[in-house]
């Protein structure tokens, strides 16, 4: 039984914007090309971009839930990311530049709860994204296991609640946890899913709002035992992954 890639999506900054894309070059060891190249420090965070940290470090959809609400479109060339929401005006900047930084801090300082450490600079750490996982990784979601979630919530959920990488439909329910440690073939790429993603708040968040609005977490944790939802998966084998390419178990 083989799926097929309905989705591909990248976060140039973690946690501030989408962007979908039609087709991807993976490389082996690397998280999906412009995904979480950036993640916002707040001001208690001690990442300084020398190695890997937690989201804990980081200005994030789960304890700001407007965060869910922006659009991304990264120029790889010029190296800028254009962010949109619908209460903001856009906002064009180029995250490497220093001298962006205020504009981009006064113009996320809204959408930030009271009470929350605010954010306080752009961390990159070369050669990797800032993926939740400890080892570059690429999310892959389950269309079948989304339309569970709908149904046991009784109402339609936009994809983008789970901010995954490639999409897929046309397997089982939950197929995808089976996938530990197991080759599978998108298109002339290959993956070895690690582990399980255990999911936060930020999937509470409405996409085109930015406002909680469904029990994401209640539901899975009600109906399924868990509350994780999706893949993540090791690049063991370069390769292009373009929509409708296959996904197959090898």
């Amino acid at each position: 039984m083989t799926g097929h890639v309905t989705d591909i999506w990248r976060y140039p900054i973690k946690s501030h914007g989408r962007e979908a894309l039609m087709q991807v070059i993976l490389s082996a060891g690397q998280t999906l090309p412009g995904d979480r190249v950036w993640a916002v420090a707040h001001e208690q965070s001690g990442a300084d971009g020398s190695e890997w940290v937690p989201c804990m470090h980081f200005s994030r959809g789960a304890k700001a839930p407007s965060l869910m609400a922006i659009e991304a479109q990264y120029d790889v060339a010029l190296g800028t990311v254009r962010l949109s929401h619908p209460d903001k005006p856009d906002l064009l900047i180029n995250p490497d530049d220093p001298d962006d930084l205020p504009g981009f801090l006064n113009w996320v300082e809204p959408l930030m709860p009271e009470g929350r450490a605010a954010s306080a600079r752009f961390v990159k750490v070369p050669g990797r994204g800032m993926t939740d996982s400890d080892f570059p990784s690429v999310t892959l979601c389950n269309k079948s296991s989304h339309r569970a979630v709908e149904q046991a919530l009784g109402r339609p959920l936009a994809i983008e609640r789970w901010r995954g990488n490639l999409w897929f439909d046309g397997l089982p329910v939950w197929e995808e946890f089976d996938w530990i440690d197991r080759e599978i073939q998108i298109g002339n790429a290959i993956l070895i899913p690690r582990e399980r993603t255990d999911r936060c708040l930020a999937t509470t968040a409405n996409p085109e709002t930015g406002l909680r609005d469904a029990d994401t977490l209640g539901v899975l944790n009600s109906q399924w035992g868990h509350q994780d939802f999706s893949v993540r998966a090791e690049v063991v084998r370069s390769g292009l992954i373009r929509i409708g390419d296959q996904v197959k178990v090898l």
